[in-house]
Order: C-alpha cells, then sequence, then structure tokens
C-alpha cells in the first residue's frame, strides 16, 4: 500500500529566557504559517478589554480550574501572582488528532512538564544572539528598573542551565530567519522516520 503521509500533527514546544523574543518569533510564525494552531492557555485571571473565551484564553473559576487539575486535564500548569495557567490536554490532543501542528509557547519549568505527559513533542529552545545581546533587550525595553534586569538575567542563567532537554536550539538573530529555521525543524520531524514506520510499521505489505 506504500507509505502514506502522517495524519498526526506535531506538538511543537517552544522556551527560552525572557527577552530571547519567544512572543515577536511566534507572532511572526503564525503570519508566516497560519497552518500552525497556537495552543490556548487556561487561566483565572479576569478578561481583560477585548479578550474572547477560547481565542485569547479559556477562562476559568478558581475551582474549575482545580478541577482540570485533579482530573488530569492539562498537559501543564503554574501559579503567579494568585491565578493559574495551563495548557489544556484536550484542546492539544484534538487539534493533532485533526493532523494540525499545534505550537505551545511555555516556560521551561511547563515544558519539562508536557515532556512528561508527551514524550513525542519536538521541543524546541530560543536563544539570543549572546548573553550581551539579552542583556540589551531586557534592558531596552525601559519599564523595569535595573533590579528586576538583574533578577531576569539571573532566571534567564538558570533556564539556559536547562538546553540540554529540548530536541533543538534556535538562534534569534533575525525574526525571519529563526521563524524559517523552526519550520525547517517541522518539515524534518514530519519525515522522521520514528514517526512514519510507528504510524505505518505494515508499510511493505502487499510486495
Amino acid at each position: 500500500m506504500g507509505i502514506q503521509k502522517s495524519g498526526k500533527g506535531l506538538l511543537i514546544v517552544l522556551s527560552g529566557p525572557s527577552g530571547a523574543g519567544k512572543g515577536t518569533v511566534c507572532s511572526a510564525l503564525r503570519r508566516q504559517a497560519p497552518e500552525v494552531v497556537y495552543s490556548v492557555s487556561a487561566t483565572t485571571r479576569q478578561p481583560r478589554e477585548g479578550e474572547v473565551d477560547g481565542i485569547n484564553y479559556f477562562f476559568k473559576s478558581k475551582e474549575e480550574f482545580k478541577r482540570m487539575i485533579e482530573e488530569g486535564e492539562l498537559l501543564e500548569w503554574a501559579r503567579y501572582v494568585d491565578n493559574y495557567y495551563g495548557t489544556p490536554r484536550r484542546f492539544v490532543e484534538d487539534r493533532l488528532a485533526e493532523g494540525k501542528n499545534v505550537l505551545l509557547e511555555i516556560e521551561v519549568q511547563g515544558a519539562r512538564q508536557v515532556k512528561e505527559h508527551f514524550p513525542e513533542g519536538v521541543f524546541i529552545f530560543l536563544l539570543p544572539p549572546s548573553m550581551k545581546e539579552l542583556y540589551a533587550r531586557i534592558r531596552g525595553r525601559g519599564t523595569e528598573s535595573e533590579e528586576v534586569v538583574e533578577d531576569r538575567m539571573t532566571a534567564a542563567r538558570k533556564e539556559l542551565d536547562q538546553v540540554h532537554q529540548y530536541d533543538y536550539v534556535v538562534v534569534n538573530d533575525e525574526v525571519a530567519k529563526a521563524c524559517q529555521r523552526i519550520r525547517s525543524i517541522m518539515m524534518a520531524e514530519q519525515s522522521r522516520r520514528e514517526r512514519i514506520f510507528r504510524e505505518q510499521p505494515d508499510w511493505l505489505e502487499g510486495f
């Protein structure tokens, strides 16, 4: 019957330190590759003006969110400033089953949780061109004190220590080039031997 195109999508997990440009790269990637689905997170915080449930976030009460944790409905979750954030498992699995590639932009801690539940995901770590450039980007925002900038640099160094947990490293020297590298990784992963033969172990039957 021959080898057929895989019917299941890829889960692409993108992480990187603050200032690496994750949000910018993801926004550009969504414009370049609109077929890629951007994972929608669940949160207990109140919607901001213009935000739509199911588009920007899945807005949940704390009781609903805790139930989702207890019933294993989240691929990963964390608590920030008295609010919960997490990735609904059902949304991701349904999109993957439809054959769509799903992009998940999360921090290192969340990526570690996802890998436990979904080891077949594609894990990409986004790097700045240098630590000097990272510092310049964080400081250049002009919205944070020097103390906060130093705290972010300390956190970045700790996150960089986790790079060995990822399958690929992409340097964000230019956004367009970083997007192209990520798209190339996606194309290569769809042709990975293990993925094809795992889904079609009997492809030689009939010869």
